[in-house]
C-alpha cells in the first residue's frame, strides 16, 4: 500500500547458555535440549578437570560440531553466557556460582545435597545475580509439590505421612533432593519444622510411630530415573501422591524454562514455584 509500511519483524536474540557437568548423563541431555530449542544456543561447557571430555566439542556425541569445547576453566566456559544450568555436587556448583556472581551470568541449579550453610552461600550470590534453584525441575514434580502443600493442610491431624522414593544405583546422595523438598513442603503446609519431625531410619525396636512424624524410605537400584510416592495413611483410607520420571529429559525442559524466567530478573533466588506461577502469597 502506498505510503505505508509493515512493521519490521521483531528477531529476538537467542539466550547463550552454559552447562556444568557436560560429560553426565544429566549434561548431555541438557545439551541436546538446548541444540533442539527455537530460543537458547549453548554458549559454554563445563567439567571438571579429570574429565576426559575436556578438550572435545560438547556436541560431538550428537554428531554434532557446535564449536564449544568442554573446559575445566570456569571463567573461561562461562564468558560467553547469559545463564548457566548447574547439576553437579555442591562444592562444584559453589565454585561456578562464584565466578558467576563476578561476571554477571545468572544461574539455574538443580544440584542436590547442599548444606544449610551451602544455601546461604546461594543466597548470598544471588543478591549479585539472578538464581533459580530448585531440587528438581520438573513440571510434573513441581505440580506435584503444589499438590502435596493443599493435602497437607487438609490433613494436618489424623494421617500418618511417609515419603518414599526410589532412585538409580549411581545417586549419591539419601534421601533425594526432591524427597526432602516434599517434606518440607508438608512440613511447612502443617506448621511444623522438618529438621524436627523428620525420621530417615527405622530398625529394631522402634515403639509406635510419633503421629507428628514425617517418615523417609530410600530405594537404590538398577537405572531408576525417579520415583516419589507420598503416603497419607489415615484411619479407614489412605491417599497415595505418586510422580515418576521415566526420562531425564522432563529436568531438562524444566531448566530451559527457569532459564527463560531469569531473562525477566537481574538478582534474586527463585524457586520452579516462581517459574511456574504457583506460588500464591
Amino acid at each position: 500500500m502506498t505510503g505505508t509500511s509493515s512493521p519490521a519483524a521483531t528477531v529476538s536474540t537467542p539466550c547463550r547458555v552454559a552447562v556444568a557437568g557436560a560429560s553426565g548423563r544429566m549434561g548431555r541431555m541438557l545439551i541436546e535440549a538446548i541444540r533442539a530449542s527455537d530460543d537458547c544456543v549453548l554458549a559454554g561447557a563445563l567439567d571438571i578437570a579429570a574429565s576426559p571430555a575436556v578438550g572435545s566439542d560438547a556436541t560431538a556425541f550428537l554428531g554434532h560440531a557446535s564449536g564449544v569445547a568442554i573446559t575445566a576453566d570456569i571463567a573461561a566456559g562461562l564468558k560467553n553466557a547469559d545463564v548457566l544450568i548447574d547439576f553437579t555436587r555442591p562444592e562444584g556448583t559453589l565454585a561456578h556460582l562464584a565466578v558467576c556472581s563476578q561476571l554477571g551470568v545468572k544461574a539455574v541449579i538443580g544440584t542436590t545435597g547442599f548444606t544449610e550453610a551451602q544455601k546461604a552461600e546461594i543466597a548470598a550470590f544471588a543478591q549479585r545475580t539472578a538464581v533459580v534453584m530448585a531440587p528438581n525441575m520438573s513440571v510434573g514434580v513441581n505440580v506435584t509439590l503444589k499438590l502435596l502443600q493443599m493435602a497437607a493442610k487438609a490433613m494436618a491431624t489424623g494421617y500418618d505421612i511417609e515419603i518414599i522414593e526410589a532412585h538409580h544405583r549411581h545417586k549419591v546422595d539419601a534421601p533425594s533432593g526432591t524427597a526432602l523438598k516434599m517434606g518440607e513442603v508438608i512440613a511447612d503446609a502443617m506448621g511444623r519444622d522438618l529438621k524436627e519431625c523428620a525420621v530417615y531410619a527405622r530398625e529394631g525396636v522402634t515403639g509406635e510411630r510419633d503421629p507428628s512424624s514425617i517418615g523417609f524410605a530410600t530405594i537404590r537400584g538398577g537405572d531408576i530415573v525417579g520415583d516419589h510416592t507420598v503416603l497419607f495413611a489415615g484411619i479407614g483410607e489412605r491417599i497415595e501422591i505418586t510422580h515418576k520420571s521415566s526420562s531425564r529429559s522432563t529436568y531438562a525442559q524444566g531448566s530451559l524454562r527457569a532459564v527463560r524466567f531469569l531473562a525477566g530478573h537481574k538478582t534474586g533466588l527463585h524457586d520452579m514455584f516462581d517459574v511456574l506461577g504457583l506460588n500464591t502469597h
